[in-house]
């Protein structure tokens, strides 16, 4: 049995008691952060004040701006200098406080080459913008940046704030930047030795100590390792590290507390290693916690350890072994804001999952420059303007579908105190989250679908397994509203001999069906999912794409992250990718298909997948309008689309009967 005690057990930073181990650590809010005059927006107050609520002991914001002359557009909203800033700030402390947490503030150097324009410690290709060049500080604007920051942890102390953690060493931004050698090529007092490199460090927590007092924390984010092997080129495995090896982040720990840092919130990657920074579900749970530990036997200070660590069982086992001090949260504080007071309730079965998307976070605020939500939770983010509405008076409300858009739509419809009824045609609930929770590295999908489900059973929700209702069927329950979220089938284009190929829910179902070479048809998420699974058993798997890119149907495609790491395990496992390649027939010897030049070729296969999307199931809108009940379709039912979007439309249709 797991002690989840020992995460309800304070601990000290600095001076600071906070109540237990759980930290919502700093992340890009997007539009969400600031209102029109510059300061924190209701909107992120509310925010943060629900997730001190919900038991997490401290909360850290994402970064803000101190630099006002070297590099005043930071790409991260208005600076901390704005007395308007100042004075939402106070009413965030203020609120989080009552609320039983400690909050620490953010402040950055600069995000240097991670964006255009901006300066850097020397000459580097902006990110994804090799052609352009982040121009070179001089010592003097370094000396300029580092006041500032000095000058914002004051500001920050006077606003209320019980610390401050600087901004940052890790994800390859500015300060980042100026303790890589790879990035830092300069000849003066800032470059050259590791000692060299960190100065500007060593001279921010100087200053903030005299500024602010001993008695004041100061933390540093602390990428510990990058896996980086060259501009905009991760290496998965490690071993081609040109940036910062995991020896030298140790090294780079011990410094920070000789300098006189009073914890570290640490860990991995950088904007040219998206997939370790903000790391999708193909990077194993936990896999921080060595890296953590690592450095933490060097260090006497608290370690917060972040970065797919939502497993609370792998989270207590590493405090009560000492590897870290604290668990740090972000993306899973977006998906549950009542994290910590569920499991020391005793109730981890009803903390809603983060699945490690990236879709509602990473995805809006960095790749659309919307404001951070989640996948899984519609509220997040949104609280003030998307909260769940009380119900309208005693309704009925009947969906058809158990798929997450329908089990989405009950949930809500019950939460707002309707009668619910949910008829699902199969013998088990989740439509296609069952498929996609069967990989094996997408176990948190299996738990959002188990989540759900204890949801409708807590909720009393009346479901009606293997029913497929007829139209009596629906009068008879006498509904006072229809959601329909009656899914997707396989889409099965007229291709000669596609009756030979195996379809993709089958090859997840059954996976011993599949030969030792295999040609996956289609390369959007399911058929590259499919790919990888097959590659990590050790097949011979070919990717056969239309399209110009792999993943990129449906828009924008796949986050960043994962696309990112998709294509490097490919590489890795040896996958073979053709892209601009169409299917032209399957026959018993494998698939025959048509490349861009026009030419065909046989891609011998044992198997042949099709992965080529699909369809929405037959409409019931039409079929039952006799019923003259308001009915409303959700999900896929409206056309195959993201998770995202199926959870997300249910939320809306039934928060709004």
């Amino acid at each position: 049995m797991t002690n989840y005690n020992v995460l309800n057990q304070p601990y000290r930073i600095c001076n600071v008691e906070i109540k237990n181990r759980f930290t919502v650590i700093p992340m890009t809010m997007g539009g969400l952060a600031y209102d029109e005059q510059g300061g924190f927006s209701e909107n992120l107050i509310h925010y943060f004040e629900l997730r001190a609520q919900g038991g997490f002991g401290l909360i850290i914001p994402g970064a803000a701006g101190t630099d006002a002359h070297v590099d005043p557009y930071s790409a991260l909203g208005p600076l901390v200098t704005n007395p308007h800033w100042q004075e939402r700030a106070k009413v965030l402390v203020e609120r989080v406080h009552n609320r039983g947490a400690r909050i620490f503030c953010q402040i950055t150097m600069g995000l240097g080459r991670n964006y255009p324009g901006l300066p850097g410690p020397s000459e580097n290709p902006v990110w994804r913008n090799p052609d352009v060049k982040s121009p070179e500080m001089t010592t003097e604007q370094i000396k300029q940046k580092i006041a500032d920051i000095i000058e914002g942890a004051v500001i920050a102390q006077q606003c209320g704030y019980d610390g401050v953690e600087i901004h940052a060493m890790h994800w390859g931004y500015l300060l980042d930047q100026m303790a890589m050698a790879f990035y830092n090529r300069r000849t003066d007092e800032y470059g050259g030795s590791l000692e060299n490199r960190l100065r500007c460090a060593k001279e921010i927590v100087e200053g903030i100590h005299e500024k602010c007092g001993r008695d004041f924390p100061v933390g540093m984010r602390l990428g510990l390792k990058t896996y980086i092997k060259d501009y905009d080129k991760a290496t998965l495995t490690g071993e081609e590290e040109v940036g910062r090896t995991l020896e030298e982040g140790i090294e780079i720990a011990k410094l920070l507390e000789k300098y006189g840092y009073d914890f570290l919130d640490t860990d991995t990657g950088t904007y040219d290693s998206f997939y370790y920074a903000c790391p999708p579900m193909y990077n194993p749970q936990g896999f921080m916690i060595p890296l953590a530990a690592a450095a933490k036997k060097e260090v006497s200070i608290p370690v917060i350890a972040g970065g797919r660590m939502q497993d609370y069982d792998l989270a207590a086992k590493a405090v009560e072994a000492g590897e870290i001090d604290a668990i740090g949260l972000g993306r899973p504080s977006l998906a549950d804001p009542e994290y910590p007071n569920k499991l020391f309730a005793g109730h981890p079965e009803q903390i809603r999952p983060c699945i490690g998307c990236n879709m509602g976070c990473f995805r809006r605020c960095v790749e659309t420059g919307e404001p951070v939500s989640c996948a899984v939770n519609p509220q997040a983010g949104r609280e003030t303007v998307m909260g769940l509405k009380p119900g309208n008076g005693e309704k009925k409300v009947v969906v058809v579908g158990g798929g997450v858009a329908g089990m989405e739509a009950a949930r809500t419809a019950a939460l707002r105190g309707y009668k619910v009824t949910l008829f699902e045609k199969s013998d088990h609930l989740g439509g296609h989250i069952v498929e996609a929770g069967a990989h094996s590295f997408k176990s948190e999908i299996a738990k959002l679908n188990a989540w759900y489900q204890n949801e409708l059973k807590n909720l009393n929700v009346n479901i009606k397994m293997e029913h497929e209702p007829c139209i009596n069927c629906i009068r008879k329950q006498e509904p006072d509203a229809i959601v329909l979220a009656t899914g997707t089938n396989v889409a099965s284009p007229k291709i000669p001999g596609l009756d030979k190929a195996v379809d993709s829910l089958t090859a997840i179902d059954k996976p011993e069906l599949l030969g030792n070479k295999v040609v996956i048809v289609g390369g959007g998420l399911v058929g590259c999912e499919i790919a990888l699974d097959e590659a990590n058993h050790g097949k011979d798997v070919t990717i056969v794409e239309a399209l110009g890119d792999i993943m990129a149907a449906g828009g924008a495609g796949a986050p960043y992250p994962n696309r990112q790491m998709i294509v490097d395990l490919f590489e890795n496992k040896g996958v073979k990718v053709f892209t601009n390649t169409k299917l032209v027939e399957v026959t018993d010897n494998g698939a025959i298909v048509e490349k861009a030049d026009g030419t065909q070729e046989l891609f011998p296969a044992d198997t042949v997948v099709s992965a080529l999307g699909f369809r929405p199931a037959p409409n019931m809108k039409e079929q039952w309008a006799e019923l003259g009940v308001p009915m409303y379709e959700v999900g896929d039912a409206t056309g195959a689309g993201t998770i995202l979007k199926a959870i997300w439309d249910a939320y809306e249709v039934a928060n709004n009967i």
